[in-house]
């Protein structure tokens, strides 16, 4: 391989105490990528759990950047995208395998397109039924009515796995387990926005790309299996950092209406907490799913009430 000619492809995996899954999903880059030149990064964000030694001795031609705290997803993958060599990163969560043709189905189809500056495959649960791997930005009618109703009613407005997908389609944002971005389009847009701990980054990244001209596109035949939710896990705390990141969001770029939306996710909030207590009740406390669910909820009312600190 000649060093002087960039690399196809930059593999960034963000880690933080998931040992076990870091090891599978990078095994499914070394055994499935073919045919593309790529490099792998991992940045670790000061896991206790000794992932990078682990990683280290199976996969030692992986280029490992070590934190000395955890600086979130955004930060993280910033500091890759800054070494990288390839002409594409491919984002990757530890709790993604990627299947047979997976990459190669992202990078040719952004190879035949170069206004498409973001790319994403379909997401499987472990069982392969299809989960949703396409996101909308979010709006007031999306935060008053529920999701699932409005893809049904409205197919092409929300795109989701409803609908069956045989060709390649332009969308608002991508599912963020695993994504392909043109680092040309990295390089006029800016990267991930530092203020996103976790959550929420890949949404206004997308929003920046499509304001600068930039396609953000689905391509279905690219098959990732997704862990969902393990990488981040169901506590509180990550529940608290999903609505400090939407908050960031719509402050952005909403400005004028944010206090509109904060009412709406509060009221919601309080709902999903008296409906999860009447839950409860009614099943005399049996249900541990709606104890949980309501413990969750619980916190968050309370973090509001401390008016949303960042710690």
């Amino acid at each position: 391989m000649n060093d002087m000619k960039p690399l196809d492809l930059s593999v960034v995996i963000v880690n933080w105490n998931t040992k076990d899954l870091l090891l599978e999903s990078l095994a499914s880059v070394y055994d499935t990528i073919k045919g593309i030149t790529f490099e792998v990064w991992v940045v670790d964000n000061a896991s206790s759990d000794d992932s990078v030694q682990v990683a280290n001795n199976k996969f030692p031609k992986v280029n490992y950047i070590e934190n000395n705290r955890n600086l979130g997803f955004a930060a993280a993958n910033n500091i890759a995208f800054r070494e990288m060599k390839g002409r594409y990163a491919l984002l990757l969560n530890t709790d993604a395998i990627l299947l047979d043709g997976a990459v190669e189905e992202l990078f040719y189809y952004m190879e035949a397109n170069p206004d498409s500056g973001t790319s994403c495959g379909q997401l499987l649960n472990t069982d392969n039924s299809k989960q949703n791997s396409i996101a909308n930005f979010p709006t007031l009618l999306s935060l008053v009515s529920n999701e699932t109703l409005l893809r049904i009613l409205f197919p092409k407005r929300y795109p989701s796995k409803r609908r069956k997908y045989s060709s390649p389609v332009e969308i608002e944002s991508c599912i963020g387990a695993c994504m392909m971005v043109r680092k040309e389009a990295m390089d006029k847009v800016g990267f991930f926005d530092e203020m996103y701990f976790f959550f929420f980054e890949e949404t206004d990244w997308a929003y920046r790309m499509n304001q600068k001209g930039w396609k953000v596109c689905f391509v279905p035949t690219s098959k990732i299996i997704h862990a969902q939710g393990k990488s981040a896990g169901p506590s509180a705390k990550s529940r608290i950092m999903f609505y400090r990141s939407r908050y960031i969001y719509f402050k952005k770029w909403n400005p004028k209406s944010y206090p509109i939306y904060f009412f709406v996710l509060f009221i919601r909030l309080l709902i999903n907490t008296v409906l999860s207590l009447i839950g409860i009740i009614f099943t005399l406390g049996l249900n541990k799913e709606l104890l949980n669910r309501f413990k969750v909820y619980f916190q968050l009312i309370i973090w509001h009430f401390k008016g949303c600190p960042d710690e």
